[in-house]
């Protein structure tokens, strides 16, 4: 596993996750200890003070979100302890500094190369600091930042970057900004679907209803204006993109579950998802395998191997449809 196949593993997990919680298995269980220590060993950008820590600011991220759906699952604070000391050393180190021109604060996208301030890092950043602040109690004895400074943190991380990379009038969610101050405008599905699922955890915290009109914007922008494939993203084979659309579906059906959402979003979302799910699973997916390739309409052939990232997007949008919520 090389640097780049770090951050597949944490919504490996994720799924596994899912599936743990949708029926109790311990077949599922069982995996937690296996990925627990393996994650961590094949790591190989890790450091000796901390196996865990990775060039890639987002990828220490989706680690931690995994562990922190680990500790949900499980009640066992060391996943949830583990989450909070890769926040608190290795993600909110790399905020602003806020005196620092072009950016003025963001979490920093990876630690090698000349500084960028992206999405990918500021999305999951502020969901993680969200769901610290709703655990925190659950640590017990604790030591460090009090409770309120994470969910400080969370509002901050999630201001700059809606203040930065989303079109208030679109409702896009664009790429990062440079040490020029430029911003690449590249639309990626996963932005999209972090940067409404911060939104839409802050909104449960706070109450503050433009958090939740946020997100359902920038949802309304992944139908809208992303959906151009007969009604579904775009195809995404393997690599990095393969992941991308799999993450819009996990925070993008807790969304449509709120009961705050109003009828007409709520009844737009559910038909795009499910629309989504039945392309998938009817033209997408080999009923022998059970694999899915990425390819909407065309599922891959019985001898054909499938990335990771193409099918965990499968899982994802299958583990959605099964906690959907219908009114």
């Amino acid at each position: 596993m090389t640097t780049n196949h770090y951050w597949p593993q944490a919504h490996a997990m994720d799924v596994m996750v899912d599936a743990y919680m949708r029926t109790g298995s311990k077949q599922y269980l069982n995996i937690y200890p296996l990925w627990w220590e393996g994650a961590k060993k094949f790591n190989f950008a890790g450091r000796e003070e901390d196996p865990w820590w990775n060039v890639f600011v987002d990828d220490m991220e989706w680690i931690a979100l995994a562990q922190i759906r680990m500790f949900e699952s499980t009640k066992n604070t060391k996943y949830l302890k583990k989450a909070r000391q890769t926040y608190d050393d290795w993600v909110w180190s790399t905020w602003g500094p806020e005196d620092e021109a072009p950016w003025f604060g963001g979490i920093t996208w990876k630690t090698d190369v000349a500084k960028s301030k992206n999405a990918c890092s500021n999305g999951p950043a502020a969901l993680i600091a969200a769901r610290l602040y709703n655990f925190y109690d659950a640590m017990g004895k604790k030591a460090g930042k009090p409770k309120q400074a994470y969910l400080n943190e969370a509002i901050k991380i999630y201001t700059w970057e809606k203040n930065n990379l989303f079109d208030r009038q679109t409702g896009a969610v664009y790429d990062s900004m440079n040490g020029e101050g430029k911003i690449t405008k590249w639309v990626f599905s996963y932005n999209s679907g972090t940067f409404l699922g911060a939104a839409h955890e802050l909104y449960k915290i706070t109450g503050d209803k433009q958090y939740l009109a946020d997100a359902v914007k920038a949802a309304n922008f992944v139908i809208d204006h992303l959906s151009t494939n007969e009604g579904v993203l775009s195809d995404a084979e393997g690599g990095d993109g393969g992941l991308f659309h799999g993450i819009f579906f996990r925070y993008f059906v807790k969304l449509i579950n709120d009961p705050a959402l109003d009828s007409a979003n709520y009844n737009k979302f559910r038909d795009y998802i499910t629309h989504c799910a039945t392309v998938m699973a009817e033209q997408g997916v080999n009923q022998k395998t059970m694999l899915y390739s990425g390819r909407w309409r065309k599922a891959p052939a019985d001898d054909e191997s499938v990335g990771l990232t193409s099918h965990l997007t499968g899982c994802m949008l299958m583990e959605a449809m099964c906690v959907l919520k219908h009114r």
